[in-house]
């Protein structure tokens, strides 16, 4: 899978004005298969807006997103939501488990869409070969509640994991973690990326674990450097 931005622009109105407020100016950044890429900047300078648009989750003001060398802005919401649920995984600093779930159930939610019975069956076992991938196999009947943060999180990652996404996009997925839980989850992102080659992009102010990553980049007033 290639991800590639070209001059993407994003721009919201001021709601006490008719102005606009620039986020993101002509940023242009391309992703392969196995990349490791950290965003560091400032709170509020648009990190975690770029991370959406390269999720879909948001459209740019302008500028071209390609998704393996196609224009996405010519397919419809159903093309981008398949494009979404099959080949991006979300982490976010919230694990945004639900409650009434157990681990398990948590993990298979984003099944639930696939209406092919042989992938429903494969994604069951899935889950079990990626719990014990993350030292979790022993507590796929306990609910979030029973669970540590750092627990919680690790089975963010699995559930992020489980349609077998190209790329794993997450939103400060150590901000909300005591130092241990934080190192673990860092230390478990970056063996998936290099054991799985799974494309990352994290935004982070956490630069030890930016500094896990290939590449750092600095976001800041909009423009998107390379450090």
């Amino acid at each position: 899978m290639i991800i590639e931005l070209e001059n993407i622009n994003k721009s919201y109105q001021n709601n006490s004005s008719s102005s606009q407020i620039k986020v993101l100016g002509n940023i242009s950044l391309k992703i392969i298969s196995g990349d490791s890429i950290a965003i560091v900047g400032p709170s509020g300078c648009g990190k975690s807006t770029l991370l959406n648009i390269l999720g879909t989750l948001d459209k740019p003001t302008s500028g071209i997103m390609m998704i393996d060398n196609e224009d996405i802005s010519r397919f419809n919401d159903k093309k981008i939501a398949e494009i979404r649920n099959q080949k991006i995984g979300f982490v976010f600093q919230l694990h945004h488990l639900l409650p009434q779930l157990n681990l398990l159930e948590n993990v298979l939610l984003p099944t639930l869409i696939i209406k092919d019975s042989k992938l429903k069956e494969s994604a069951k076992s899935r889950v079990l070969e990626l719990l014990k991938f993350v030292g979790l196999e022993d507590k796929i009947k306990q609910y979030p509640g029973q669970l540590s943060g750092g627990e919680c999180q690790r089975t963010a990652v699995v559930r992020a994991l489980i349609n077998k996404p190209e790329i794993i996009l997450a939103d400060e997925p150590t901000g909300s973690l005591d130092q241990e839980s934080a190192e673990q989850i860092g230390e478990l992102l970056s063996k998936i990326n290099k054991e799985q080659n799974v494309a990352l992009v994290l935004v982070t102010h956490s630069l030890e674990l930016a500094n896990k990553m290939k590449v750092i980049y600095k976001l800041n007033n909009g423009k998107l450097i390379k450090s």
